[in-house]
C-alpha cells in the first residue's frame, strides 16, 4: 500500500511559490520553453515522476512537439528527431542527475558549450536543479497523477 499523498503546497507554501518563481523565470530566459520542458521531460523519466511526465509532455504536445519525438526521448542518443543542442542539453541534464552516483565527464560541459554561452549553460542547470526539487518533492510526498491531463492554464 502506498504512503498517503502530503500536500506540500499547503505546508510548505512559501517555499512552494519559490520553485514556482524559479521555474517560471526559467521558461522567459534564453532557453526557451521547448528545451526546459524537454530537459524537464528527460530528468522527470529518470526519476520516476509520474506527475511531472504527465504535465510536461503536455506542455511539449501544446508548444507544438511533435508526438513521435515525444516517444522517443527516453532514446534521444538513437532517435534522429534531436538535434545537436538537444543532445548536449539533454547529456548535461543526465550527467547532472546522476550527480552523487558518478562524476561528470568533462567531455559533458565541453560539448554543452559547443552549443550554449555561460549564461545558457548556467540556466540548463538551474532548470535541471528545479525539476529535481520538483521530482523530489512529488516522488518524494506521492503527488498522485491528476484525473484529467494537467494543463499549465489551470494549475491543476
Amino acid at each position: 500500500m502506498q504512503a498517503p499523498h502530503i500536500d506540500y503546497t499547503v505546508h510548505a507554501p512559501k517555499a512552494f511559490q519559490q520553485l514556482v518563481q524559479l521555474s517560471g523565470q526559467l521558461y522567459k530566459g534564453p532557453l526557451g520553453l521547448s528545451l526546459v520542458e524537454l530537459v524537464s521531460l528527460r530528468v522527470s523519466q529518470l526519476n520516476g515522476c509520474v506527475f511531472c511526465l504527465d504535465m510536461h509532455t503536455e506542455a511539449l504536445r501544446k508548444a507544438g512537439v511533435a508526438q513521435r519525438k515525444l516517444d522517443t526521448v527516453a532514446a534521444w542518443r538513437e532517435s534522429p528527431l534531436f538535434d545537436d543542442r538537444e543532445r548536449a542539453a539533454l547529456a548535461w541534464a543526465e550527467a547532472l542527475n546522476d550527480l552523487g552516483q558518478a562524476a561528470i565527464p568533462d567531455q559533458a560541459l565541453q560539448r554543452l558549450q559547443a552549443h550554449f554561452d555561460e549564461r545558457e549553460v548556467s540556466e540548463l542547470t538551474f532548470a535541471v536543479a528545479a525539476i529535481r526539487a520538483w521530482n523530489m518533492l512529488n516522488v518524494g510526498l506521492r503527488k498522485p497523477l491528476p484525473d484529467v491531463p494537467y494543463s499549465a492554464d489551470t494549475g491543476a
